[in-house]
Order: structure tokens, then sequence, then C-alpha cells
């Protein structure tokens, strides 16, 4: 009987050493189990929070199935928030513009892993767009008389909505900030929606907007393209990327490249004007970070 009992001690501690073993196969260098915790994701508002509601429902469910874990999707109210989001460990990825990428890649290490593409190419541009009616067929056609013009950004921390357009004025000496230009008024209206209505509803004169969510908006007629015309185009910007947090282990990694690369809904494609899912890295956004450095927003 004491044979027995010893035996059936030893055989306890060996199955017990093993689940122990195999609870310990997905922890990252934190020795947290990512397989089993939620996965947290945050995402820039690319349009207003009421427009992405549904396509986020139905992105939150397809991840949590694809990856066999629970995933929360969360619109932030601004581009900043998403940033510190990740910076204090509220988030395990974030879907970035590539500035607030760039930001956030200085401040946590947050890494790229996926874009989307736009027509088949992981690039847009940045517009500066006017209403029909105006007179200006160019940005130096609006620029002759700028004083008489309002003017509006997107959200402060927007690339193709702020960074990439301002820098085009301050190289025309007609933007320095909100409060130093040559306009008769600058505006920062928070989103590439607002900015296009604001356009169309002749509230701003013209303002710089996100090419892809623009011809979305045209497409799904919140916007009637018929009434605004582009009079400005910047060079290629790499697509917005979808960026890990740095403790991300490889497996997790794997999986999530591979959900996204599946993803065929066109509601969620739409909510981001895109066509699909390709990879990226951090490399992809070099020119952004030069961009940045030029303007002081990271540093060296």
């Amino acid at each position: 009987m004491k044979k027995f009992l010893m035996l059936l001690t030893i055989f306890s501690i060996m199955l017990l050493s093993a689940c122990s073993g195999n609870e310990t196969d997905n922890t990252d260098k934190n020795g947290k189990d990512q397989s089993k915790e939620k996965f947290t994701i945050g995402v820039i508002p690319v349009q207003t929070e009421g427009s992405m509601e549904a396509a986020m429902e139905k992105l939150q469910s397809t991840l949590s199935e694809k990856l066999d874990r629970e995933v929360a999707v969360e619109v932030y109210p601004d581009y900043n928030g998403v940033v510190e989001a990740m910076n204090y460990d509220k988030i395990d990825m974030a879907y970035f513009g590539p500035l607030t990428y760039v930001v956030a890649h200085e401040k946590s290490g947050a890494k790229a892993i996926i874009t989307q593409l736009i027509d088949g190419e992981p690039f847009y541009y940045s517009y500066i767009i006017t209403h029909k009616d105006n007179p200006w067929n160019s940005l130096e056609d609006l620029l002759k008389n700028s004083s008489d013009s309002d003017f509006a950004f997107g959200d402060i921390n927007s690339t193709s909505g702020s960074l990439i357009p301002s820098i085009e004025l301050k190289d025309r000496e007609v933007y320095q900030s909100e409060d130093e230009h040559s306009f008769k008024s600058v505006r920062f209206t928070g989103s590439h929606d607002a900015t296009a209505l604001a356009v169309q509803n002749k509230q701003v004169d013209a303002g710089a907007i996100d090419s892809a969510i623009y011809n979305q908006l045209v497409e799904s007629g919140k916007v009637d393209g018929e009434q605004i015309k582009t009079i400005w185009k910047s060079e290629k910007l790499f697509q917005y990327p979808w960026a890990v947090h740095e403790n991300t282990d490889e497996e997790t990694i794997k999986a999530l490249k591979e959900a996204f690369l599946a993803i065929k809904d066109p509601e969620i494609l739409d909510a981001f004007g895109a066509s699909g899912f390709t990879e990226a890295s951090n490399e992809d956004y070099e020119s952004i970070r030069q961009a940045a450095l030029k303007e002081g927003l990271i540093k060296e």
C-alpha cells in the first residue's frame, strides 16, 4: 500500500510539472500568458467615431476568432490618445497614422507589422482640396491671395491632414503655426471627414485631407465629389500601420499577420478605405520619421 501511494505521489508531481510547463509556453518577457489574456487594440479616429463602430465590432469578432482569444477594439477620440495608451501599456496593438506611429515607435518601441492596400498599393497622398466654385485650380492660385482664404487642417497629429501639408505651406512661406500664417484663418477640424464637409459646405476655402479617406467618403456618398476639386497632391506616403507593443511574442505577431491578410469583409476594409492588407515594417516609415525630425516632433 505504501509503495502504491508513493507511486501515485510521484505520478501526480510529474503531471503537475507537465501542466506547469505548458502554461508558460506563450508567456512574454514579463511572464504574462499572452494566449489567455484579452488582446486590446486602439484605433485612431480616421473618420468620426460613430462611422467606424460597426466595422470595428466586426474586426473585433474576426480577430477574436482567428487568434482564439478575446480581442477588444476601441476607437480613441484623438491621435495622441492612442500613442499614450501604447506608451503606458494600456493596449497591445494600435492602428496609427504614419506620424503617430513614428512618435509611438520613438516613445515605446511600437513595431509596425501590417498596413492596408489602396487599389493594390500600400501608398496614399495628402491632398489640398477646395470647393468647385472657387477660382483656384492649383495651390499657387490659392496662395496668390492667401489672406482672403480660410484654411483647414485635420487632426494636429495627422500625417496627411497636418504634417505633410504644413511642411509644404512652410516651404512656401505662408504658414508657421496656427497663430502665425498669412491666411485669413487657420483651424484644425479634428478628422478627415470633418475637413471634407467643411470644404463642401464652404465653411472653409481649402483643407488638407488623406487621399484614400477622401475617395472612400465620396464613394460612400458621405461627401459629394462633384462639389470638390483637388488643387495639390503630395508625393507618395506609405499607408497607415498597425503596430504591436514591443513585448509582443512572435507567435502572436504571426497570428495577427495571418488574420489581417485573410480579411475580405468589405465593411471592415471600407472603414479604412482599403482593398486589403499587406505586411509592413519600421523601415517603411523612414521618410515620415525624417519629416517629424524636421518639424521637431521627435529628436535624433
